[in-house]
């Protein structure tokens, strides 16, 4: 099973979401994990808006990327375009995606919900390549 890492700048709002999509929506295909440049708080939004599709990421943490090591995943996906700030090892994966979503993070609720809706579709490609 292929592990990915979704990667953005705080680890809040986008690879939390997608972190979300792909724990539900990749079950038993792939293994998930997500962290930020550094870390920060699961933003409550965020957690709104999954969980108005039907996804509970309540109990999900915000982590940093230099809390993990790098050959323990197949994919990383840069949610930010931060792929430039990611350290190399991090970028020479199997699969590497910079994915460059708006960040949600202080704008209204429709924001969240378009950026929500996008990580779903990229999150359910992102899996029938990778199982």
């Amino acid at each position: 099973m292929k592990k990915v890492m979704f990667v953005c700048r705080r680890n809040s709002c986008r690879s939390q979401m997608a972190e979300g999509f792909a724990r539900t929506l990749g079950e038993g295909k792939i293994e998930v994990t997500s962290s930020g440049l550094e870390a920060s708080r699961v933003h409550p939004t965020a957690e709104e808006v999954m969980l108005q599709v039907g996804i509970n990421i309540t109990d999900q943490t915000s982590d940093a990327l230099k809390d993990f090591n790098a050959d323990d995943y197949d994919a990383v996906i840069s949610m930010c375009g931060c792929g430039t700030s990611l350290p190399p090892e991090w970028v020479v994966r199997e699969v590497f995606e910079d994915w460059e979503l708006e960040d949600p993070d202080g704008k209204p609720m429709e924001t969240f919900h378009r950026v929500r809706d996008e990580i779903k579709e990229r999150v359910n490609k992102l899996i029938d390549r990778l199982a």
